[in-house]
């Protein structure tokens, strides 16, 4: 009989299927649901200080006459932020009661020193870890890429010297050399990553002449760059867990990555799309894959078919895609 259960950040899971912080997590009821249809972890909603920063202006844009005062503008952003961080904080404390999986918070970070104090906050109401989801657009012709990941480890080293549970860092997949960026991030303290975010990205409106935003839900195909680089990394950070996301539509998905080395792998846009139930469907034919290869574990052929182990592990490098194509 296939024994699906798993670890990630030191923490116990019935297996290695992790619910992506989003509206899918953003209520004691729906954790409640999660939980029941077989999540093996979930992630909650961030909570987003580009969010709070926004509420705040639009209260302060409601009185001119508090622009004019610097001690009602720190009032009211205050407020908000403890406010938004409260609501937050209880979340986290009614889902420790009512949830037996682990549950980990989320933040989106701008700017580490507005973080590090809510970060505590999280931990002290029982949260077993927290998801830190960071992203730094690179707009400046005039910055080297190293200032920008300075930026990422400044928020991680800020974080993790004040806090004891684990973090993990969720990252995109914009960095020139992604493996010295999610070393240098394991030696500061990060305990896992989540490769990769799925940021918002924009389109256009040739009707209206207007900027929109493009499909919020990810494709199939697109597990093809986390693949990739799951593959790559996880044998050569062999003390970094990874936790895959992006393109997870089926088991086929969560067993490939699980064969290119993640600890875990993180769904979100098949359940918006076909429900919670598909995560019982899932584990259950990873058991039955699981019992056709023989495997009695998940560690029995997790990363069997990474960048190291694989028969040709020059199939996950880029030159070789061109020269297939070239021949």
């Amino acid at each position: 009989m296939a024994n699906l259960e798993t670890t990630y950040m030191g923490l116990k899971l019935k297996n290695p299927i992790v619910v992506s912080s989003s509206g899918l997590t953003d209520s004691i009821d729906k954790l409640v649901k999660l939980e029941k249809a077989g999540a093996g972890a979930v992630v909650l909603k961030s909570i987003f200080e580009e969010q709070i920063n926004t509420q705040a202006d639009a209260l302060l844009s409601v009185d001119s006459q508090a622009n004019v005062y610097a001690e009602a503008q720190d009032y009211i952003n205050n407020y908000i932020k403890a406010n938004d961080l409260d609501i937050y904080l209880s979340l986290i404390k009614e889902a420790k009661e009512k949830l037996s999986i682990p549950v980990i918070a989320s933040i989106n970070c701008v700017n580490a020193s507005e973080w590090v104090d809510f970060a505590q906050k999280i931990e002290s109401a029982g949260a077993d870890a927290i998801e830190v989801n960071v992203f730094v657009v690179p707009i400046d012709k005039y910055k080297d890429a190293n200032e920008y990941e300075e930026i990422y480890y400044k928020i991680v080293d800020d974080i993790k010297s004040k806090i004891k549970i684990p973090i993990s860092i969720k990252l995109g997949s914009y960095f020139t050399n992604l493996l010295r960026v999610a070393n240098k991030l394991h030696g500061i303290g990060a305990d896992a990553l989540v490769l990769f975010n799925r940021f918002y990205e924009p389109d256009i409106d040739i009707d209206t002449l207007k900027i929109t935003s493009a499909d919020l839900y990810s494709y199939p195909s697109e597990i093809r760059k986390t693949l990739r680089w799951v593959g790559m990394l996880s044998p050569q950070l062999s003390n970094v867990e990874i936790s895959a996301s992006t393109g997870v539509h089926d088991s086929e998905a969560v067993i490939k990555l699980l064969l290119a080395g993640a600890q875990t792998v993180q769904v979100c846009s098949l359940l918006y799309q076909e429900g919670f139930e598909t995560i019982g469907e899932i584990t259950e034919e990873i058991s039955k894959w699981m019992n056709e290869k023989e495997f009695k574990y998940i560690k029995d052929f997790r990363g069997l078919l990474s960048y190291k182990r694989a028969e040709n592990p020059a199939m996950y490098e880029r030159s070789q895609f061109m020269k297939y194509f070239s021949n």
